[in-house]
C-alpha cells in the first residue's frame, strides 16, 4: 500500500478509492509536455487563451453535479457548497477571459526614449500545492490567472482529494485545451522538495498551513523560484458597542460555519466589547445550537463532518485543552457517538491569551469568544496573532469601521459588517504568518510573469 492513495469517506470512514501514485517516468514525461506545451501556449494572443479559459468554463458547468458531489464525498462539504463552488470556479474563469486582456496589456511609459513601456511575460511551469478543504475552488482560482498569463500548471493536490485532483485534470482535457496545459500528479508530500527542484519548474503557489508554507518557501527560494503563499489564519471580527445585533451574529455564525467551519478566511474569533458582549455571546449560542449537522448530501444539513478523524481529534483535543485552562464551554465541544468525522457547532467563552482556541487556528465549527474592554481593547487582540489573513468589523458607523479596517488592523483582508470571502475582483491574500503574495484581481494574474521594462531608442 506504500504506492497508493486513498480517498476514505468522512461521512462514514469506508475507502472510496485507491489511486497509484505516479512515478518517476510519470514525472518527467508530465515536466516534459508541461513546457513543451508552455512555449507553445505563450505565442497565443490574450483572446486565443481567453476562448480557452471560456470553454473550461463551460465544462465546469456541464460536470458540475458530479464534481460537487465528488468533492461532498471525499472530503464532507455540504452538496450545495460544493455546487456553489464550482460555480464560483467558472465564473472566476470568465473574468479572467475578459479582463486579463486588460490586466495583462502593454503600458507606455513616458521616458526619455523614443518608446517605453511594460509588458508582462509568462514565467513558465507554475507548480500549485493545494489543500483539500476546497478542492476546486484553490485550484482554479490560482489556474485561471496563471494560464491566461500564458503559463502551464502541475497540480499536486491533498492526497484525501485525489480523485477531485485527477476531475480537474479532466474537465480541462474535455474542454479541448491544448494538452499539457493542466496536468495532475499524484504523489506524497515527501516528494515535493524534489519537484520543486526540476529545472522545468519555474514558479510555486501553495494554499496549506504556515509550516507547509515555510517547508515549500525554503525550498523554492534555495532554487530562486517565486511563490505565493496562502496559509493559516485565525481571523478576529471585531464587534463594537454600536453594532446592528442581528447583522453582528448571522454574520458571524456563517462565516464560522462555513464549509463546516474548515477554511482559513474563516471567523474564528470573536471580540466583543464588555458593553454587549453577553447579548452577543447568547445570540451566538442560540444560532450555532440551532445549526443541524450530519449527512452532507442532505441540503437540510448547514454542516458536514470535518475531512477526516484525525483533524476532527486535533480540533476537540483543543477544546479540551482551552477548556482545561479556563475557557467556558457553551454549547457542543463533545465527539459524536457514531460514524464520520462529525463535530458539533461549539462556543467556547472567556478565552484568553496563551488557550489553544486564542493562539491557535481552530479548523472546524468552533466560535472562540473574547471580550475586550473598548474600541482600542478590541483592535489590539485583533492584531494580538501570528496571523493576518482576514478580518471583520461590526458597526452602525461605517465610517469609524472603515477607518479601523484600512489603518488599524493587520490583515490582507478587511470586512466591514460582512464576513471575509474571495472574490476574483479583489485581491486575496495575508500578512504575518499568514504568507506573501496575492491571489486573484489584477495583483493575482501579475504574481506569475516576467515584468519586462522595454526601452527604444
Amino acid at each position: 500500500m506504500a504506492n497508493v492513495l486513498q480517498s476514505v469517506s468522512p461521512t462514514t470512514g469506508s475507502v472510496l478509492a485507491t489511486y497509484e501514485m505516479h512515478d518517476e517516468v510519470k514525472v518527467k514525461k508530465a515536466l516534459q509536455q508541461a513546457h513543451k506545451t508552455y512555449n507553445e501556449w505563450r505565442l497565443l494572443s490574450l483572446k486565443e487563451r481567453g476562448q480557452v479559459l471560456k470553454k473550461i468554463a463551460a465544462q465546469l458547468r456541464k460536470q458540475k453535479q458530479q464534481l460537487a458531489e465528488l468533492a461532498t464525498a471525499e472530503m464532507g462539504k455540504p452538496i450545495q457548497q460544493s455546487l456553489d463552488e464550482v460555480e464560483k470556479c467558472a465564473k472566476t474563469f470568465e473574468f479572467y477571459a475578459r479582463e486579463g486582456l486588460k490586466f495583462l496589456a502593454d503600458e507606455k511609459v513616458e521616458t526619455d526614449a523614443r518608446k517605453s513601456y511594460v509588458s508582462f511575460q509568462p514565467l513558465g511551469v507554475v507548480l500549485a500545492i493545494m489543500p483539500w478543504n476546497f478542492p476546486y475552488w484553490q485550484v482554479f482560482r490560482a489556474m485561471g490567472p496563471a494560464i491566461m498569463a500564458g503559463n502551464s500548471m502541475i497540480l499536486k493536490h491533498a492526497s484525501n482529494v485525489s480523485g477531485c485532483a485527477l476531475a480537474i485534470e479532466d474537465v480541462v482535457k474535455r474542454s479541448g485545451a491544448p494538452k499539457g496545459l493542466f496536468q495532475t500528479l499524484l504523489l506524497p508530500s515527501s516528494q515535493m522538495k524534489d519537484l520543486i527542484a526540476e529545472p522545468v519548474i519555474s514558479a510555486v503557489t501553495l494554499t496549506g498551513s504556515t509550516a507547509a508554507g515555510k517547508a515549500v518557501a525554503s525550498v523554492a527560494a534555495a532554487h530562486i523560484k517565486k511563490q505565493v503563499l496562502e496559509l493559516g489564519g485565525s481571523d478576529a471580527y471585531i464587534i463594537l458597542e454600536d453594532a446592528d445585533m442581528a447583522t453582528a451574529v448571522q454574520v458571524s455564525v456563517n462565516g464560522r460555519l462555513v464549509n463546516s467551519g474548515q477554511s482559513c478566511v474563516a471567523a474564528k474569533r470573536f471580540v466583543a466589547v464588555k458593553a454587549i458582549r453577553k447579548e452577543f455571546e447568547q445570540r451566538v449560542v442560540e444560532q450555532m445550537k440551532a445549526a443541524t449537522f450530519g449527512d452532507p448530501m442532505d441540503k437540510a444539513n448547514k454542516i458536514g463532518p470535518l475531512a477526516r478523524v484525525d483533524l476532527r481529534d486535533t480540533l476537540h483535543d483543543q477544546v479540551q485543552r482551552s477548556i482545561a485552562m479556563g475557557a467556558k464551554l457553551l454549547c457542543g465541544g463533545y465527539i459524536p457517538v457514531g460514524e464520520g468525522a462529525f463535530y458539533p457547532p461549539t462556543v467556547l467563552s472567556n478565552v484568553k491569551k496563551g488557550m489553544p482556541a486564542y493562539d491557535e487556528e481552530l479548523f472546524g465549527p468552533v466560535a472562540a469568544i473574547i471580550e475586550a474592554k473598548d474600541e482600542k481593547d478590541a483592535i489590539r487582540i485583533a492584531n494580538d496573532s501570528i496571523y493576518g489573513l482576514g478580518a471583520g468589523i461590526f458597526s452602525k458607523n461605517r465610517a469609524r469601521a472603515e477607518k479601523i479596517a484600512a489603518k488599524e488592523l493587520q490583515a490582507g483582508n478587511c470586512f466591514v459588517n460582512a464576513f471575509v470571502h474571495s472574490d476574483a475582483r479583489l485581491p486575496f491574500g495575508g500578512v504575518k504568518q499568514s504568507g506573501y503574495g496575492r491571489e486573484l484581481s489584477i495583483f493575482g494574474i501579475r504574481e506569475f510573469v516576467n515584468v519586462k521594462t522595454v526601452f527604444i531608442n
